[in-house]
């Protein structure tokens, strides 16, 4: 991650750490949801402290006596952090409702809400995440700072995937290269490996993208997706001008766009757009390869995050609280690394 280019040009001047404690890592998911109050599917809002998404899964799991597969959860939350999210339970009608608060085997887990409904949670349902961060021991000229920060809210950042993608010391992608090598996975494990392949290549475009000054740009034959949601459209077949174009570009109503690659989707891009993904996934023929041998579908990504929430304060002249909003799939610490060098957190 420390090897990917930055928009700023160079890393940060500023430097500071991140969750000395828990509590300095606070995400509060953003599901708007409305519950009935009646179904076979059991929704709790949780509070978790030291654990990720699936220690939770796994706790509730033990302590009611339902399968994993039968919990679901719309997005996946850090361990080292005080986390807020929905998780729902299949539960029969006919069955009473749980004390959930004192099962035993839920340390660390505080049940805030829960509510009957009729369909399981599933993933991506979210509308984002809510971020308040705690830097401690900040070390750095605070007018270079402040003015990362106002750059930041003002032209957002690179959209790349956060290290936790790639589980510790890149392990997830040792279980890539396993998969595509033939070796048989578990259901999840499976599913880390495609996905911190497809990560790993979407990052090395965006990398690219940066270093050629055009993350935040439209190139010949771009593909073009639509801010806030997963449409594409080619800017070699659209009727708009180029004028137009670039004043939704300039309001964030659109965004360039990157590759999560698999099988299918070259279509859509052409030109020195085409000719740079090519480039760029060329080196990493194999990963391209075994992704399109597992029938994973392509996709696209934008290579541009924004982030007009983001808020600060000084606490002191040593301690900085940033908070922001982001979408499903967006890491903060893709934030973090525009504004401060955290790399000393674990």
């Amino acid at each position: 991650m420390a090897a990917l280019a930055y928009a700023r040009g160079a890393a940060p001047d500023a430097r500071a750490e991140l969750r000395q404690q828990p509590a300095d890592f606070f995400v509060d998911e953003d599901c708007d949801i409305a519950l009935s109050g009646s179904g076979e599917h059991l929704w709790c809002r949780i509070e978790k402290t030291g654990l990720n998404t699936q220690d939770a899964v796994q706790a509730l799991s033990r302590a009611t006596g339902v399968h994993p597969r039968q919990i679901g959860f719309a997005g996946m939350k850090d361990r080292v952090a005080v986390t807020r999210q929905w998780l729902s339970i299949a539960w029969p009608i006919a069955r009473d409702l749980p004390d959930l608060p004192d099962l035993d085997g839920l340390e660390g887990i505080e049940i805030l809400e829960m509510d009957r409904h009729e369909r399981k949670l599933k993933r991506g349902a979210h509308r984002g995440n809510r971020f308040v961060l705690r830097l401690r021991e900040l070390a750095g000229d605070r007018d270079v700072l402040e003015a990362d920060l106002a750059r930041v809210r003002e032209q957002g950042v690179p959209n790349y995937f956060g290290a936790q993608r790639f589980g510790h010391g890149g392990r997830n992608l040792g279980l890539s290269r396993a998969l595509f090598a033939g070796k048989r996975l578990s259901r999840n494990r499976r599913g880390f490996a495609l996905s911190a392949a497809r990560s790993l290549l979407f990052n090395a475009v965006v990398d690219a993208r940066v270093r050629d000054a055009s993350w935040n740009a439209l190139i010949d034959g771009e593909a073009v997706m639509l801010d806030g949601s997963h449409s594409v459209f080619a800017l070699a077949e659209t009727d708009q001008g180029r004028d137009e174009l670039e004043q939704r570009l300039a309001r964030f109503d659109i965004h360039p766009s990157g590759p999560m690659a698999g099988r299918g989707g070259d279509d859509v891009i052409s030109g020195r757009a085409r000719e740079l993904e090519e480039g760029v996934l060329g080196e990493y023929a194999d990963l391209v390869a075994g992704l399109k041998a597992c029938d994973v579908e392509a996709g696209r990504r934008a290579l541009r995050l924004s982030v007009p929430s983001l808020e600060w304060q000084f606490e002191d002249e040593r301690t900085l609280t940033l908070s922001f909003w982001l979408p499903p799939g967006a890491f903060a610490t893709s934030v973090l690394r525009e504004i401060v060098d955290t790399t000393s957190d674990s």
